[in-house]
């Protein structure tokens, strides 16, 4: 049972310790995010000319280019703002001659109806965007397959071979476009900048590991308590026994003896 509480102890305090880690975390996301926020417009071609990484995410790029209209892809099954729906990812091919997955916006779906199968056209000609920098989402690789024009999430190393060109990392989410686009198609902002619940559950867990070790430790000394009992009763029983002879008598049981 000690070695049971023990390794379930350590494995609470292990949970505590990786929500703390989600924590701090979260913290440096909400910090890259009001950093970019107020820095001004990068151009496309400064940032997106190595690996997109967790430090490059939400700062704001501007782009020209020509959306690739028939190499539209739907992102399923997408949460944002607290519903769920879908994203629309549209290659556009800059006017440096790369390629840059676009994702031009969130579209909520009422409950009881499936994923729609024809989505709205992009603006045609030359374009002018500007849109948050996004890394590459991991996953699964049937989830970043395109099957019948559709992804769970978007790879720019997945979508290379299904678009037929080469694509550089990571992707951009639209912010706005010129000439405009549908407006059923909503921009994906920055998360929220709050910690979340990472530091509630980490007590949580804290809390479970006290709690085995408290419940052994009452096990323990009950258990203790019990035998102690137990022992004190069996000797309380032995001194009250009634003392026997163990000598049988020697006197004569045959009737009277006469001198």
């Amino acid at each position: 049972m000690t070695l049971f509480v023990v390794a379930l102890g350590f494995t609470f305090v292990q949970l505590g310790q990786w929500q703390l880690d989600r924590l701090d975390q979260r913290r440096d996301q909400n910090a890259n995010v009001v950093v970019h926020e107020q820095a001004p417009v990068q151009p496309f071609e400064e940032v997106f000319s190595r690996e997109i990484t967790d430090a490059d995410q939400w700062q704001r790029v501007e782009v020209t280019g020509e959306f690739v209209a028939d190499k539209q892809v739907q992102a399923r099954y997408r949460s944002f703002d607290g519903r769920t729906g879908w994203e629309l990812v549209t290659p556009l091919v800059t006017t440096s001659g790369q390629t840059v997955l676009v994702d031009r916006g969130f579209v909520e779906r009422p409950a009881g109806q499936d994923f729609p199968r024809t989505f709205p056209a992009p603006p045609t000609g030359e374009v002018e965007l500007v849109g948050y920098v996004r890394r590459n989402e991991q996953g699964k690789p049937n989830q970043m397959t395109p099957t019948e024009n559709t992804v769970r999430l978007i790879n720019s190393d997945a979508l290379a071979p299904w678009v037929g060109r080469d694509l550089v990392n990571g992707f951009i989410s639209l912010i706005e476009v010129t000439p405009a686009q549908s407006a059923e198609l909503e921009p994906v902002t920055p998360p929220p900048l709050t910690e979340g619940p990472h530091q509630s559950y980490a007590w949580q867990w804290f809390a479970f590991a006290a709690i085995a070790v408290i419940g052994l430790f009452i096990l323990i000394r009950n258990d203790l308590r019990d035998r102690k009992r137990a022992a004190e009763r069996k000797a309380a029983v032995g001194a009250t026994a009634p003392a026997t002879d163990p000598q049988p008598s020697q006197e004569a049981t045959h009737g009277s003896r006469t001198d």
